[in-house]
């Protein structure tokens, strides 16, 4: 722990607030165990009595900082540039504190969704990995998961350095912790990792307000700040534009939405309080869509126009509630426990008409309960149960992509970046590892989304040229059996975009680690692997490919087109087959694809032409695509669409 000494013995003797004279306090991120970033300055933030003067020592140097109104302060050093132990320590008018153990190496940064989250323990390998996890050369912190409206000075809860070893690494997340441990062999330095992910999440909540600008998105950082000031109003806000959005994408009369108490739909009664995959309902067992839900209650002539809070438990996945036709909005509690603020003058006397909007999108949906929680609750203390008598109706129609409010959790505008990574500020790091996109598979836009989250974050971290390594999503779902579209295939081709054109920025494929029936798949070691080597060349200028086979042209030769790959170990080699699968010839149209096969011949193919206009070549294009094109580092060639040049 870090030691604390000085004062408190004079505050215990004079009776002051312990409080007011306890020593100088180290940003956590700043104190034992941790891991400070070599070669890059260094800003070391903290806390203290507001005003007072702090002396902070790093290595052989000193350095005073005034202390603000909030109590927090900053010095800065120049950068160190050897790896190994180093001091850092405290001292001010009100006692001394000092960190432990702290070492000068490299630093990384992991942050994504579910599949960057998903612990060691979780992993295929887990119960090997334990047995080798002890290094006392690396440590490891887990950002606590939270939703913040202004981007946070520092983390609102203590975020500890561990050291790792088995009950630390069983945690941390498999793919961070398998790249740093593969960096750990070929670098030999001390290396943090930091994970700061949670899953679900789209892009846009790990987006600053700049990066949201940058894309067209500036209007929801705005709602945000206004939430920030004054939720009522911003909710108004939203409101509307969820009903605006419903009725463009519907065809829906205002009066006549689904969400009106006299709207006519098949209602039927609720089973029971839990998800409608389990309530024997065929049209239900599998399904991912809407399902609205209705109940009546009575309202006594005393509580009539009083504010209440209507508490539904969980909602899975995204709730909307309206009382009378009125909305309350898509809740802005992140826990799993749903809350709607029931503005005065809502409730009438008599007969009231609750309905909600449930929006699966993933796995189980509905009502999770505890039904005991369900109640409205009124101003003075009284509540009214509504674990009982709910009917239900499958939504006739589900558009796709509702909007969602900037300040949720999963969906937001900057939410998970205010709470998650600007508590960093610039703190030195070596690289980034981003692994996200599940959750943004229905949105177009996501190169330029995720490129201005990567210029936004280096402007935070002071670092212009900040490297990223960026994982590409595994298949996932139906095998293909045809061309179609798909949106997995849409992200992993803006993530390659991205990467290629970033100048510092490398894609990771895990086009053939993926799971038909899990989101999650369990190979991580080997994607650790592959991120370990596109950091090796983007972070440590190592001369070899990041991210395997790349397509560089594709042109027509004869009958035939002629596809010419760079960044290629060795040459390429198709597995159980002299033919390389996943090719798609294409025209103009979305619906003119077919499939193709190719012959390869070193780091080129060739595809068989079949008569008809070709404009464009696709690769892997399906959520969950079979490939067998790999090179001899047994790196696949990944999803791709390029034009065809005549």
């Amino acid at each position: 722990m870090m030691k604390r000494t000085g004062l408190w013995l004079v505050a215990g003797v004079l009776g002051l607030p312990s409080a007011v004279m306890a020593a100088p306090q180290l940003d956590l991120i700043y104190g034992d165990h941790a891991v400070i970033q070599r070669g890059r300055p260094v800003s070391i933030t903290g806390t203290t009595v507001a005003g007072e003067t702090v002396t902070v020592t790093f290595g052989t140097n000193s350095e005073t900082a005034v202390a603000d109104a909030k109590g927090r302060f900053l010095a800065r050093f120049a950068a160190v540039t050897t790896p190994g132990p180093i001091t850092l320590s405290l001292d001010s008018p009100s006692g001394q504190t000092v960190a432990h153990d702290v070492q000068m190496g490299d630093v990384f940064l992991c942050s994504g969704q579910s599949n960057m989250e998903m612990p060691v323990k979780g992993a295929q390998d887990a119960f090997g990995a334990f047995f080798s996890s002890a290094d006392p050369d690396l440590r490891l912190m887990t950002v606590e998961k939270r939703v913040a409206y202004t981007p946070d000075e520092a983390f609102s809860k203590p975020q500890a350095w561990q050291v790792a070893a088995p009950q630390i690494v069983q945690d941390f997340s498999a793919n961070c912790y398998y790249m740093v441990k593969d960096l750990r062999k070929s670098e030999g330095v001390p290396i943090g990792a930091i994970n700061s992910s949670w899953g679900g999440t789209q892009i846009s909540p790990w987006m600053g307000d700049k990066a949201l600008t940058a894309v067209g998105l500036g209007a929801r950082a705005d709602l945000l700040k206004l939430y920030s000031r004054d939720p009522a109003a911003a909710a108004l806000v939203a409101n509307g534009i969820w009903e605006t959005w419903w009725r463009k994408n519907t065809g829906d009369a205002a009066g006549q939405e689904p969400w009106q108490p006299q709207s006519v739909q098949t209602w039927k009664p609720v089973p029971a309080i839990s998800v409608w995959q389990k309530w024997g309902d065929p049209a239900l067992a599998s399904y991912v869509g809407m399902v609205w839900f209705r109940r009546e209650i009575e309202v006594s002539a005393a509580d009539a126009g009083k504010a209440a809070v209507l508490n539904l438990g969980g909602l899975d996945d995204l709730g909307m509630a309206w009382i009378n036709g009125t909305s309350l909005g898509n809740t802005a509690d992140t826990g799993p426990m749903k809350a709607f603020t029931v503005p005065k003058g809502l409730l009438k006397p008599g007969k009231n008409v609750i309905i909600v909007n449930i929006n699966n999108t993933y796995a189980d949906g509905g009502m999770r309960g505890p039904a005991d929680a369900m109640r409205l609750a009124m101003a003075d203390g009284s509540t009214q149960a509504l674990a009982d008598g709910w009917l239900y109706s499958v939504a006739a129609k589900t558009p796709k992509n509702p909007p969602h409010t900037p300040w949720e959790d999963m969906g937001g505008a900057g939410t998970a970046y205010n709470g998650m990574i600007a508590p960093l500020g610039a703190y030195g790091l070596k690289g980034v590892a981003w692994y996200q996109g599940e959750s943004d598979t229905d949105f177009p836009g996501y190169e330029s989304r995720l490129s201005a989250m990567a210029t936004d974050w280096r402007r935070q971290f002071v670092q212009s040229d900040l490297p990223f390594v960026i994982v590409q999503l595994s298949g996932y779902g139906t095998p293909a059996i045809k061309p179609g579209q798909s949106g997995w295939a849409n992200v992993r081709d803006a993530e390659r975009r991205m990467a290629e054109k970033d100048g510092h920025a490398a894609f990771v494929s895990t086009i053939d680690l993926g799971d038909p029936l899990d989101i999650h798949p369990g190979e991580k070691h080997e994607v650790g692997r592959r991120m370990a080597r596109a950091m090796r060349a983007v972070a440590y200028s190592a001369s070899l490919p990041p991210s395997g086979p790349r397509l560089a042209a594709a042109r027509v030769s004869g009958p035939d087109i002629a596809l010419r790959f760079t960044d290629v170990t060795g040459a390429l080699h198709t597995r159980s087959s002299t033919l390389a699968i996943g090719f798609e010839l294409c025209g103009d149209a979305p619906e003119t694809c077919r499939y193709t096969s190719g012959v390869v011949d070193g780091m080129a193919v060739r595809l068989h032409g079949d008569g008809k206009p070709v404009t464009r070549v696709r690769y892997a294009w399906a959520d969950y695509p079979v490939v067998n094109l790999f090179d001899e580092a047994q790196l696949p060639v990944s999803t791709f669409e390029i034009p065809v040049t005549q």
